[in-house]
């Protein structure tokens, strides 16, 4: 048979107040049933704990050389304690987070910072990835949160936390390079460099509906799945493409952004509909708390 936590801290108190009256009193109960409690312990242990004399309670020595291990005991019990209180609370515990490679240059930062300082307890793994990677990360729980441009598929929750200035990216010394502001339709003529169909559908579905708004279908001349890659393809003369105001932080030099009158991206944090981790919930909340007072896109 085992000792119980209670009867434990019942040892403890009376060893630190040296008194079964003083140590009922702390603990809150009668006398008559801290003494039953004691008697108890001694028979499970098969030892005596207390001398009980004139002059007080006092430990026996196998008393003194039980009670450090019984704190020891009693401390873990209260350290699991408040492990599984911090999980509850979504302080402790694990999330994996997965950035859409256009996004990672500037929020993987301040996401991370902010998560570390209000939830230093709370593990995370990061990732960059592509669209479909990432869609399907979450929902076979191979992450927990993504940060990236709506994903355009059900069974998703989301909130925005940022939303930029789209743009069209020009090779210097185009034309058009010099212009303050520009509009779709005056592209119309234009070679373009964008991502292959491939990489995601919704989201080319969409450029569809906003080519043709503008009235026009874009003559594309050339095709990477990465940003870098397009804006490559851009510096080189090969085109033209759409891309987020933050893109202008991967290249400096031999392009030009330009924004493109009335159009914004919006980014989200997204996770599964479903997911009911404490965890998810809180660094969801910290999250959507720093993006109402910082721009993450000018971040980093």
């Amino acid at each position: 048979m085992t000792p119980d936590l209670r009867q434990l801290r019942y040892f403890v108190a009376v060893a630190e107040e040296s008194s079964f009256t003083r140590a009922a009193t702390r603990l809150m109960i009668t006398q008559q049933s801290l003494s039953q409690q004691i008697k108890t312990l001694e028979r499970i242990l098969g030892a005596r704990l207390f001398d009980r004399d004139s002059r007080g309670t006092s430990l026996t020595d196998t008393g003194a050389l039980f009670l450090p291990e019984a704190r020891a005991v009693l401390d873990r019990a209260d350290e699991a304690v408040a492990v599984v209180q911090g999980a509850v609370r979504g302080e402790i515990g694990e999330l994996r987070l997965a950035f859409l490679a256009t996004t990672a240059n500037h929020l993987l930062p301040p996401v991370v910072r902010i998560a570390r300082e209000h939830l230093p307890r709370l593990r995370l793994t990061t990732e960059e990835t592509t669209i479909g990677p990432l869609v399907e990360g979450l929902f076979d729980g191979r992450y927990d949160l993504a940060f990236t441009r709506p994903p355009q598929v059900p069974g998703l929750a989301a909130r925005t936390v940022a939303t930029e200035q789209v743009c069209v990216v020009l090779p210097q010394g185009h034309p058009l390079a010099d212009r303050t502001e520009l509009t779709l339709p005056a592209l119309a003529n234009e070679r373009w460099v964008m991502t292959p169909r491939s990489s995601w559908e919704p989201w080319h579905q969409k450029f569809d509906e906003s080519f043709r708004a503008a009235g026009f279908t874009p003559h594309v001349v050339a095709r990477d799945a990465s940003v870098q890659g397009l804006l490559g393809l851009v510096a080189a003369g090969v085109g033209i493409t759409r891309l987020g105001w933050s893109a202008h932080n991967l290249r400096r030099t031999g392009v030009v952004f330009i924004p493109l009158a009335g159009e914004s991206m919006p980014t989200e944090m997204v996770w599964r509909r479903g997911n009911t981790s404490p965890a998810l919930r809180r660094i969801v909340d910290v999250v959507t708390d720093l993006a109402a007072t910082t721009d993450l896109t000018a971040t980093g």
